[in-house]
């Protein structure tokens, strides 16, 4: 399953390691992703995610349905 924030679309990255002698070698940074699932009301299901802590927390602010109906319009099944 691929690494990617659902919501946000955060994925992994790449960089470099820097060791004490500032020998560099390469390194994914992983996105801090979590399986969540939540309870939609207005369709009367669960739904699982997969999200970064960063999506997390916009829908505790903005709310479960305004996050998905976003994602619905940007073509996202759910």
């Amino acid at each position: 399953m691929a690494r990617v924030c659902e919501v946000t679309g955060k994925k992994p990255i790449t960089g470099n390691k820097v060791s004490h002698s500032n020998i560099k070698t390469k390194k994914r940074f992983l996105p801090n992703l979590q399986t969540k699932r939540y309870f939609l009301a207005e369709e009367d299901r669960w739904i699982t995610l997969k999200l970064s802590s960063e999506a997390i927390r916009t829908i505790n602010k903005n709310g479960l349905y305004e996050v998905v109906k976003e994602m619905r319009a940007k073509g996202t099944k759910i």
